[in-house]
């Protein structure tokens, strides 16, 4: 029978959590924040997002079906850490290559389980996500909350520039593989059916910035008929719009869009002069862009199970969720901006669009990975909008 290691979680107002280690040992700092979604734990580790953050998840087992080196949404995980209440030690998947356990060793994040999650995530709720350290390293408490309070605070921080790419990529779907056009059925079969009917026309331009992309991201775009160069976070506009793009994606990323002055000064250029869509820190980057402010959540959305209204169409989606900041619902106090989509949990601020330009924003991840296919229709919104102005309608 394999020792256990024992391991705290500490929070910064004196809270402590005792389990046992899971991963990697010693010690690791971070935002402590939950995630409601019952499956994708390599999709959330992997997620560029949770830059910055130790992620909690509340199902109560985790890692039945392993890990593997395809369910990845970029070059290498980046949560601090996981915490969960029973890491799954067998494993069972055809698809699973090693446990959750080797694979959090293997990229030396460091782990808790054995913990009661539900109690973790009521006292988040209560009290607001908040600074936190586990360690296998050391269990005097009084130190790590020390060290829990003087860890650094989400609030004003810039995480952008530490996930995102290093030069400009252009994005090549054959080199996805099979497996990955799994979590594409819906919209693949839906672009096959466009491009029928459109016979040799040239694949759309698309200038992706990077601020902590996620891979299925990529894939819904080249799915839905585009050309896609990523590019990084700093990317002035000149540069950008050097390349000729058809429109401009603004991608999902970690921490505060109001330091992310770079990217809301290039943002302010593209909404006058191309197709623009944000999702996520783009959509906050996109909010701040067109005069409006951000804040910052009590304990953010993380999940896929959030249900979110789109105003236009009375229709109700389930998404997929990765935020601590939201859009400042102030701005639509201007009539130039249409409030499009509402979050029925709390009445958050999900989505917005100009009237009078083709510029379309979402809080939430309409590419999933993990979560439900219920927004895929966003990428195609985002192609009209493109191909409207190729074509000077």
């Amino acid at each position: 029978m394999a020792v256990t290691k024992d391991a705290l979680l500490v929070l910064r107002d004196g809270r402590v959590f005792r389990g046992e280690a899971l991963g990697a040992e010693g010690e690791t700092s971070g935002e402590v924040i939950f995630n409601t979604a019952m499956s994708g734990y390599q999709e959330i580790l992997t997620d560029p997002s949770y830059r910055g953050q130790i992620v909690t998840m509340t199902y109560p087992m985790i890692g039945n079906y392993g890990c593997n080196d395809e369910d990845v949404e970029s070059r290498r995980p980046w949560a601090n850490g996981l915490i969960v209440k029973e890491a799954s030690a067998c494993p069972s998947s055809w698809r699973g290559r090693v446990s959750l356990d080797a694979y959090l060793k293997t990229h030396a994040i460091v782990g808790l389980q054995g913990i009661d999650t539900r109690a973790l995530t009521r006292h988040l709720r209560t009290h607001g996500a908040q600074r936190g350290v586990v360690s296998t390293a050391s269990l005097d408490r009084e130190a790590l909350v020390e060290r829990a309070r003087s860890s650094r605070s989400m609030v004003g921080l810039d995480l952008a520039r530490e996930v995102t790419c290093e030069k400009p990529w252009t994005f090549d779907p054959a080199s996805e593989g099979e497996s990955a056009a799994e979590h594409l059925v819906p919209v693949i079969r839906g672009a096959a059916d466009a491009r029928r009917g459109r016979e040799g026309e040239p694949l759309l331009r698309v200038v992706a910035y990077d601020f902590g992309m996620k891979r299925n991201i990529l894939r819904n775009l080249a799915a839905a008929g585009c050309s896609v160069t990523v590019v990084p976070a700093t990317t002035s506009a000149p540069d950008a719009l050097a390349l000729e793009p058809d429109g401009v994606f603004l991608s999902n990323g970690p921490g505060d869009p109001e330091p992310c002055t770079y990217a809301i000064e290039a943002a302010r250029v593209f909404v006058d002069r191309l197709p623009v869509f944000g999702i996520c820190l783009g959509h906050q980057i996109l909010g701040l862009a067109c005069g409006g402010k951000t804040y910052k959540l009590k304990f953010g959305h993380r999940g896929a199970n959030h249900p979110v209204k789109n105003l236009k169409t009375g229709q109700v989606e389930i998404t997929s969720q990765n935020h601590g900041f939201c859009v400042d619902p102030a701005l639509f106090e201007r009539p130039e901006f249409e409030f499009t989509h509402v979050n029925l949990n709390d009445g958050t601020v999900e989505g917005f669009r100009l009237r009078d330009r083709p510029v379309v924003s979402v809080q939430y991840h309409p590419e999933a990975s993990p979560g439900p296919h219920d927004s895929h229709y966003l990428f195609q919104e985002f192609v009209a909008l493109m191909r409207a102005r190729r074509e000077g309608r």
